[in-house]
């Protein structure tokens, strides 16, 4: 009977991961495709199921397509008016904006993965991303800034540390991440692509 519990642990150790990723994308695509059901189906007459999804997929690339030809620039512009007038909305937006393209924009910060040697006395070292390598404007010509994102936690913090502290390695940037925000426990070793 206890053999039987282990394996059926270790099935659900193998299937939930699978089974929650799958239902999560699932419930997205079912509350995407519901958005328009009931406009689709009285136009149509007919329930097409995933139609609503298309439909809004389609819509979105239509205004990322239009936006970047006709409204980004003077939106933008105007937003930046906006911006000046309000010093608290820039400070926040400016901020969000400069996360958010670390990791997916065409500046991406998050793709030189380091260890830093935290603790020298007991060898202690940390994995973490190389943000910035001149200080010179804070007069740390010495140092480089270094973030470290927490375990199992959308947050992390930065750190200015000794140049000499930290090492690059040579790894998958994404793999880096979702090594350091596992905990240690997703493969490292996995295929890089």
């Amino acid at each position: 009977m206890k053999k039987i519990a282990n394996y059926f642990i270790q099935g659900l150790l193998y299937i939930a991961p699978l089974g929650i990723t799958a239902y999560i994308i699932f419930l997205i695509f079912n509350f995407i495709d519901t958005i328009l059901d009931d406009y689709l189906e009285k136009i149509l007459g007919i329930y097409i199921p995933g139609l609503g999804f298309v439909v809004i997929v389609f819509l979105i690339v239509l205004v990322g397509v239009v936006g970047q030809s006709l409204i980004a620039r003077p939106f933008k512009n105007l937003f930046k008016r906006f911006l000046e007038k309000a010093p608290l909305l820039k400070l926040i937006y400016s901020a969000l904006n400069d996360l958010f393209s670390a990791f997916v924009g065409k500046e991406k910060k998050f793709n030189k993965p380091v260890i830093v040697l935290v603790n020298p006395i007991s060898n202690l070292e940390k994995m973490g991303f190389l943000t910035e390598e001149d200080l010179s404007k804070l007069g740390e010509e010495d140092k480089v800034a270094v973030y470290f994102p927490h375990s199992y936690n959308f947050s992390g913090e930065m750190f200015l540390v000794p140049k000499e502290n930290v090492r690059p390695i040579d790894i998958n940037p994404a793999v880096a991440m979702k090594f350091i925000v596992s905990g240690g426990v997703s493969d490292i070793y996995e295929e890089q692509t």
